[in-house]
C-alpha cells in the first residue's frame, strides 16, 4: 500500500488538527489580551514557548495587519486597534445587547448600584455591558474583561445551570482564589450551586474583588441560560439582608428580560 506523500500528509493532518499557523496566531492574542504591559520577544517567547524565529515572522504578520503595536524601539509589542474594531463588531452584532442595555438602565435606577451584563465563556465570564452606579464607587468591570466564573456571582448562577458531570468537565481540577474569600474547593462549590438552583439566584461576598459583594441571575433565555445580570455593592453601603433584596430585585428583572428575548425571537 503506498503512503502518502509529505503534502497530502499535512492537509490531512491540518484539517484534523486545525491549522497551525492559525492556532499560534490566536494563542499569540490571547496572551496580548491576558496582559496589560507591552512584551518583548523574549516575554512571549517564554508565555507561549513557540520558536524564537517562529513567533518573530507571526509578530511581524499581526502587527502588518494591526492587530498589534509596536513600541518606538519595535521591540516591544501589545495589542493593536483591530483587536478593538473586532470586539466591538462582536457587540454591534449581537441582538441581545440592546435589550440587556435598556434592562441594566432600569435595573441601576431601581438599586443605586453598578450593573453588569455577562456571558459564560468555558469556565469564565465575560463582561458584555454595564452601567456604572451614578454614586462614582468605581466598581465597574470593563466590557470584554473576564474572570474566572467560580470567584463571581454571575459565574456562579451560570454554573448552577449545568449538572455536576457538565461542571467536573468544564472546571479547573484546581480553581483559583482571586481573594482570600474565593471558594476554590469544588465540594463547597458544588454544595453552593445547588442552593443558588433553589433559590434562583446566586450571592459573593469578596470572593471576585476585595471589598465588594455581588448578587446575579441566569436570563434564561436559552436553556441552559448562558447569560446573567448582576449588581455590585461596595460594603460600605450593603449588608446581607440589603444583598439579598437585591438579588430577588435581579431575578425579577433578569425573568422579564428572558421574557422579552423571547417574544423577540432571540434564542
Amino acid at each position: 500500500m503506498q503512503g502518502r506523500g509529505p503534502a497530502e500528509r499535512t492537509d490531512r493532518d491540518e484539517t484534523a488538527n486545525g491549522v497551525k499557523s492559525a492556532r499560534r496566531a490566536i494563542a499569540v492574542l490571547e496572551v496580548f489580551a491576558a496582559r496589560t504591559s507591552w512584551l518583548s520577544l523574549a516575554e512571549m517567547h517564554e508565555a507561549t514557548g513557540f520558536p524564537r524565529s517562529s513567533l518573530h515572522g507571526l509578530l511581524r504578520t499581526l502587527r502588518d495587519a494591526g492587530w498589534i503595536d509596536t513600541d518606538d524601539t519595535g521591540t516591544r509589542f501589545r495589542l493593536g486597534m483591530r483587536a478593538l474594531v473586532c470586539g466591538t463588531a462582536y457587540l454591534d452584532r449581537d441582538p441581545v445587547i440592546p435589550y440587556a442595555t435598556e434592562t441594566l438602565e432600569k435595573l441601576r435606577e431601581e438599586t443605586g448600584f453598578t450593573v453588569h451584563y455577562a456571558r459564560l465563556a468555558g469556565s469564565e465570564v465575560v463582561y458584555l455591558e454595564t452601567r456604572e452606579s451614578r454614586s462614582s464607587d468605581h466598581l465597574i468591570s470593563r466590557v470584554g474583561r473576564s474572570l474566572p466564573a467560580h470567584a463571581t456571582a454571575l459565574g456562579k448562577v451560570l454554573l448552577a445551570e449545568l449538572s455536576d458531570g457538565e461542571l467536573t468537565d468544564l472546571l479547573p481540577a484546581t480553581l483559583p482564589a482571586r481573594t482570600e474569600h474565593t471558594v476554590t474547593d469544588r465540594e463547597v462549590l458544588f454544595s453552593e450551586l445547588t442552593v443558588i438552583r433553589d433559590r434562583g439566584y446566586a450571592t459573593e461576598w469578596q470572593e471576585g474583588t476585595a471589598g465588594v459583594a455581588c448578587a446575579a441571575a441566569a436570563v434564561p433565555y436559552r436553556l441552559p441560560a448562558t447569560d446573567a445580570l448582576s449588581c455590585s455593592m461596595p460594603l460600605s453601603r450593603t449588608t446581607e439582608a440589603e444583598q439579598h433584596r437585591v438579588g430577588a430585585l435581579v431575578h425579577d428583572a433578569a425573568g422579564l428580560l428572558a421574557r422579552h428575548l423571547r417574544q423577540a425571537g432571540i434564542r
